[in-house]
């Protein structure tokens, strides 16, 4: 074994596919990129977000308690890209970046059809924010792009690399204890 640096590690323990995330303030929607995220449990579905004071999406999460996580794939990674090195307080990235919106069922902020997801969201919980800027998400709607079933989402590992998911390995009938999550 070789001593790995710490504040590196986050590369080793991928959270899971980029996300954007679109909230509303005052009629304006704003995008943000977010690598940072986690489930947390099935039932509700409770989803970990990471959005932080810095980031100009973070007022509106806080006021609105509301915003819809889109999961991009990999045909406009260069755009998700583009989105997360640009601020909302002084460029209209769903302009910008030529993004499809459509109204979500429930909460105020916009959905990207050029996603293959979209999932509404309510804030549950804020009790983590001051101290890890962590927000707990409730998904309250979902939605699937049917058009863009054969493209993948992707994974962030730091610094401008990204992997894309390739070959599943289905062991579903080795989950004897979880099969009552199993589609």
């Amino acid at each position: 074994m070789e001593t790995y640096p710490v504040d590196k590690i986050y590369r080793q323990i991928e959270p899971g596919s980029v996300l954007l995330v679109s909230t509303q303030n005052k009629g304006v929607p704003n995008v943000m990129t977010m690598g940072f995220q986690m489930m947390i449990q099935h039932d509700p579905p409770l989803i970990g977000a990471i959005v932080g004071p810095w980031d100009y999406s973070y007022k509106a999460l806080v006021k609105n308690k509301e915003c819809v996580l889109s999961i991009p794939g990999i045909d406009i990674i260069e755009k998700v890209v583009d989105i997360g090195n640009c601020s909302g307080d002084s460029d209209n990235k769903f302009e910008k970046f030529n993004l499809t919106v459509t109204p979500a069922s429930i909460v105020q902020a916009p959905m990207i059809e050029d996603c293959l997801f979209n999932i509404e969201c309510k804030v549950v919980n804020t009790e983590l924010v001051d101290r890890y800027n962590l927000f707990v998400l409730e998904a309250v709607a979902a939605w699937k792009n049917a058009d863009k079933d054969k493209i993948k989402p992707f994974h962030h590992h730091g610094n401008g690399i990204f992997s894309v998911e390739g070959k599943t390995i289905n062991l579903q009938d080795r989950m004897t204890k979880w099969k009552i999550f199993q589609d």
